[in-house]
């Protein structure tokens, strides 16, 4: 059903133009640290691990470097595993299960795979605690050849450098609250269009690709996750966010059709998290960790394949 919410910034049914996306921007504040919170666990990392810088946001590029962190004795003959998260700034254990992964978990697995990891793919994001840049353009809309988001332009280039084929590709992300409190209506705007109303789901769930489901795949993460956290029951009509449900905590998406970061390589096994952060059944510590429950579960998965 459509919403009697307006939305602050322009008029209804009219797309946004420059002065509107600028009173956006004017609006945005910094609210906690990429550095303090980010680059300095990034930066103890690098005892164990490859780290590099693979860019810069041009919106300040001292302050939003960015930066990958590959596992050591790089092995052309071992399958590659991608991890990425931040590519929404603020979805936090996105960032922060990345980080906890590859500070407890990685090492039992480079045995097994090359693993890098893009842990905060939007700085800016990170630090406003915001869904898209400064540019009002979602960056998990935006992994595309020529994409106007820096965020997913440079990990795109940065990915295609790396000269290896993806085997596992795991998206870190999370559902809250303030998508139906504000972006979602921000976004309606932004387009012109009318906003109409959904539901958050409470628990954990995946996003598969439509093309290329893998229904046990994703079922191994679900099982993984439900001894960290509970998950994401259906709707009245079935549905997670407005996609049917195909199996426990699991929905499908176009993923190349509709530019999203899990569709930027062309993986075997691929999948995007969402965690509920926002239920009063976990704590930012569990979403951590149903995160990093979600990354060992899909490999665990794919080693038993191989």
């Amino acid at each position: 059903m459509k919403s009697s919410h307006h939305y602050s910034i322009g008029t209804p049914g009219q797309p946004w133009g420059d002065e509107e996306r600028a009173q956006w921007l004017a609006q945005t504040t910094i609210k906690r640290s990429y550095r303090d919170d980010v680059i300095s666990k990034i930066e103890k990392l690098a005892v164990r691990f490859d780290v590099s810088q693979y860019g810069q946001l041009s919106y300040d590029e001292k302050r939003y470097p960015l930066f990958v962190i590959k596992s050591r004795q790089w092995d052309a003959s071992k399958p590659t595993v991608l991890i990425t998260g931040g590519v929404h700034g603020y979805e936090t254990s996105g960032v922060h299960g990345a980080l906890q992964f590859m500070d407890t978990e990685a090492e039992n697995y480079q045995t097994h795979f090359n693993i890098v990891t893009a842990p905060c793919v939007s700085p800016w994001g990170y630090e406003t605690i915001n869904r898209w840049n400064p540019n009002a353009i979602d960056p998990n809309r935006s992994f595309y050849e020529d994409s106007p988001s820096e965020e997913a332009a440079q990990v795109i280039a940065m990915v295609a450098g790396l000269g290896t084929d993806i085997l596992v590709h795991i998206d870190l992300h999370e559902t809250t609250d303030t998508d139906e409190e504000e972006f979602r209506p921000a976004l309606a705007a932004r387009d012109g269009e009318p906003y109409i109303e959904d539901s958050v789901p409470d628990g954990f769930y995946t996003v598969g690709d439509t093309e290329n489901p893998q229904p046990a795949f994703q079922k191994a993460i679900i099982d993984s996750v439900r001894r960290v956290t509970h998950i994401a029951p259906p709707d009245q009509d079935g549905n997670i966010i407005g996609s049917p449900v195909t199996q426990e905590g699991v929905i499908n998406y176009p993923l190349v059709e509709l530019s999203l970061c899990n569709g930027l390589s062309a993986c075997v096994y691929g999948t995007t998290t969402e965690v509920y952060p926002d239920s009063e059944r976990v704590t930012p510590q569990e979403c951590n960790d149903a995160q990093v429950a979600a990354i060992t579960g899909a490999l665990n998965y794919v080693i038993a394949q191989r």
